[in-house]
């Protein structure tokens, strides 16, 4: 690293003892709270990824990959140091150069993660915006979302071979859909881990903008950029938001437009600026299995203000079935789970 990046880097804000819940994002928020909530899910999670030998994973990495120190890729290496203790990790993890020209990076593992990062991403960013990146891999592993990624992998690979096999594939492409589902989420939660590690929302905007397809800044327009994911979000045509949710069903990531605009949204935030200035939530004082309904509750109003808010026809269609039920459900557990009374309720001052 230059003497000016050493500087920087010195400057940069960290976080002791942060809990991955001061940031995550809502919907995943409510995925993971179940997931940390319930006793005995990770040895469950563990048990069943037990069926592949993680060791196995590992020697791969070392015998086909670099792997980062001080002695190769140094630079990379202090992103790895400075990333880890951003974020307080307890551990930090080791990093693996893949050779690859496609642009990828992912945390993989269970008793002792890992990260890998592809050369086409690591070819193709400055070393700010690769910042972001190695922070993006960082927080998965302090969210414990590579325990969920690793099982989805694996899962992957035995979907091809029991495809011959009907009902075992349907189980499994719903098994997957679902992790599918929440990995897109988790993916936005990783997405602020990255911003916080490098608080440079400008380095974070120009990854988005090379994962969508952008070779020089020079060449793109910010501002018509982030009116692509404006376009995006507020189509007018159900027979799009059909084609919307068609499209997603087998991805990993969000889109990277979509991306962009929903870091740079939080980046203008006043919890990200909070978090900045000390005021966040610490894993000393995090009590997930407490608060889980709460984080439920969270996902819940998050998914309900993004339909809410969307010009999206389909969104605004589950916007007004999920609050039609809603309400009937509350009007249904006022009436005999305790609550509101049934003359209330006739009056008109029920839920």
């Amino acid at each position: 690293m230059s003497e000016n990046e050493v500087e920087r880097s010195s400057t940069r804000v960290r976080f002791p003892g942060i809990s991955p819940r001061a940031y995550e994002h809502p919907a995943d928020r409510g995925a993971m709270a179940t997931l940390r909530a319930v006793p005995g899910i990770a040895s469950v999670l563990k048990a069943v990824a037990g069926m592949w030998n993680e060791r196995a994973e590992r020697l791969y990495a070392v015998a086909s990959a670099i792997r980062v120190g001080e002695k190769q890729y140094p630079k990379i290496n202090q992103l790895r140091v400075d990333a880890a203790e951003s974020l307080d990790l307890d551990t930090m993890p080791e990093l693996y150069i893949a050779r690859d020209p496609r642009a990828n990076g992912y945390a993989i593992g269970i008793d002792k993660p890992f990260i890998v990062l592809t050369t086409g991403i690591v070819e193709s960013l400055d070393l700010d915006s690769l910042r972001c990146v190695v922070g993006h891999e960082t927080g998965h592993i302090l969210s414990g979302h590579n325990v969920l990624r690793t099982l989805l992998m694996r899962l992957l690979r035995l979907q091809a071979t029991v495809q011959w096999v009907p009902i075992g594939a349907l189980g499994l492409r719903a098994v997957i859909a679902a992790l599918l589902e929440w990995f897109r989420k988790a993916e936005l939660t990783a997405d602020r881990a990255g911003l916080l590690v490098s608080q440079d929302p400008a380095a974070a905007l120009r990854q988005h903008v090379y994962m969508a397809g952008g070779t020089s800044m020079s060449d793109i327009d910010i501002p018509e950029f982030m009116n692509q994911a404006k376009e995006y979000e507020e189509v007018d045509d159900i027979r799009d938001s059909i084609l919307k949710l068609m499209t997603v069903e087998g991805m990993s990531h969000p889109f990277a437009v979509v991306r962009a605009a929903q870091l740079q949204r939080w980046a203008a935030s006043e919890e990200y600026r909070a978090i900045l200035a000390g005021d966040y939530l610490r894993r000393a004082d995090d009590t997930p299995s407490s608060s889980m309904m709460d984080d439920v509750r969270a996902a819940g109003r998050s998914y309900k203000d993004s339909w809410s808010n969307s010009t999206d026809p389909l969104a605004q269609v589950l916007s007004d079935v999920g609050e039609a039920v809603s309400g009937a459900a509350g009007k249904v557990f006022n009436r005999f789970g305790g609550g509101q009374s049934t003359r209330d309720d006739s009056n008109g001052n029920g839920d």
